[in-house]
């Protein structure tokens, strides 16, 4: 190697996350993966070509959130392609987390269907975590608020885990084994990022009727204790997935 190059990182020490958003980021989860090793890339899947290899290859892949659906690839051809890489690197049980759209996007990948929640969910709650969700790292977020913004709700798919739920939402998240998991909630927003959320999503909140003022006052009540919860459930689900 010339003075002149530029050492490239190992394929296993990238964690790539696929963004939907500019804003949806992967927020607090990003210092603990810089923490562990990783070098953190992204991949705006809306304006940079999906290559199938690239993300089949990262050691690890985080697929982000996004207001669209995970069946909306008549109106989002990349979708199209977002799918068929997620199929060739679950088809591996690489580790591979999804949030919100993400864990969609991997459930479909997975042949399960996605089909509209009981309400739309806006807001900051906790979620049920079942018999397999208390015995696995989301005991961490055991009655911890978690911000919900969704319609949809993924099947779980065959083989699959459920590990939490909530009334209007059943299906809140599973595991694939130790290397594969889905959250249709979000842990990785940090307090200080809402704001983004509350005005990226501002038609979100007139048509559910919900002021930003409430979300503002919970995001502050919740931050510190989904932020110890996040940061507890996901180091511990990064160990077991061996990342």
């Amino acid at each position: 190697m010339t003075t002149t190059d530029t050492p490239r990182t190992p394929p296993h020490r990238t964690a790539l996350a696929i963004r939907h958003l500019g804003f949806e980021d992967l927020g607090l989860l990003e210092p603990l993966l810089r923490e562990r090793g990783h070098t953190v890339r992204y991949l705006d899947v809306a304006t940079e070509p999906v290559d199938t290899a690239l993300v089949r290859e990262a050691g690890l892949v985080v697929v982000l959130g996004g207001p669209i659906g995970a069946d909306d690839a008549d109106r989002y051809p990349f979708l199209a392609d977002e799918l068929t890489a997620l199929r060739a690197r679950l088809a591996d049980g690489s580790p591979t987390l999804g949030i919100c759209l993400g864990a969609q996007l991997m459930a479909r990948a997975l042949g399960a269907a996605i089909s509209p929640g009981a309400a739309r969910e806006i807001g900051y709650a906790p979620v049920r975590l079942t018999a397999d969700g208390a015995s696995s790292p989301l005991r961490h977020l055991e009655g911890v608020p978690v911000l919900h913004w969704h319609d949809d709700m993924f099947g779980v798919p065959d083989g699959a885990r459920l590990l939490a739920g909530t009334p209007a939402c059943p299906h809140q998240a599973f595991a694939l084994g130790p290397r594969v998991l889905g959250l249709q909630f979000h842990l990785e927003t940090p307090v200080e990022e809402i704001e983004n959320w509350l005005v990226g999503h501002a038609g979100d909140l007139v048509e559910a009727g919900v002021h930003p003022a409430g979300l503002r006052d919970a995001a502050a009540e919740a931050g510190p204790r989904l932020h110890a919860g996040a940061t507890a459930a996901i180091t511990e689900w990064l160990a077991t997935a061996g990342c």
